[in-house]
């Protein structure tokens, strides 16, 4: 077992080395603390797998190359400027994606307009909100950094309950408790910041 953490270890520093990052900066990516980078590269422990499989992924090898001693093939050089280009590309397609939601809503606002008076049609670009949260929250968690996944959740948990609130006042009533389900689940979203900010 120790074997394995020391060329699990090794080959983490080295491909680190060569993609030109930090301890900090891995950590990041992986939403784990510099400590547990720290660790696993003095072979104090090692990463679950499913870990493993997003280092692979982030590096362009398999996990059987960070598990194995010798290789045939070299690793990939990821340069900076490929990784910001990447990275820049990868904004523009989250924020393309939450404006399709905004295009959609205003057709959809335009359609209703076009065949009913009432101000009901105006709950289109309130329903948007959530909607372009869950977008962003998708991306994030594929490309971006997670740890701003509990921000997302947040807000998206706070505009549905506001879009609630706007829906039932539009029906004639006026609910402004709704809100106070968001006091828990906002203390539910903090601790299990926490929880994973731990790891």
């Amino acid at each position: 077992m120790e074997d394995i953490k020391l060329i699990i270890a090794k080959n983490i520093i080295e491909l680190r080395r060569r993609g030109g990052i930090t301890q900090a900066e891995l950590a990041e990516r992986l939403n784990y603390t510099d400590k547990a980078i720290s660790k696993w590269e003095r072979g104090a422990s090692i990463p679950d797998i499913t870990v493993l499989k997003e280092i692979a992924d982030l590096f362009g090898v398999t996990v059987d190359y960070l598990i194995t001693e010798e290789h045939n093939v070299e690793p990939p050089v990821i340069s900076k400027e490929v990784r910001q280009t990447k990275h820049r590309n990868h904004g523009f397609i989250t924020g393309m994606c939450i404006l399709l939601v905004w295009l959609v809503a205003a057709i959809v606002f335009f359609v209703i307009h076009l065949f009913s008076d009432s101000n009901a049609q105006y709950l289109i670009f309130a329903y948007a909100v959530p909607v372009s949260m869950i977008v962003w929250l998708i991306f994030n968690t594929l490309w971006f950094n997670k740890r701003r996944n509990f921000i997302i959740i947040s807000i998206l948990m706070w505009t549905i309950l506001a879009t609630a609130h706007i829906s039932v006042l539009i029906c004639g009533h006026n609910i402004p408790l709704i809100y106070t389900l968001g006091i828990p689940g906002q203390a539910i979203i903090i601790m299990w910041s926490r929880i994973k900010g731990s790891n």
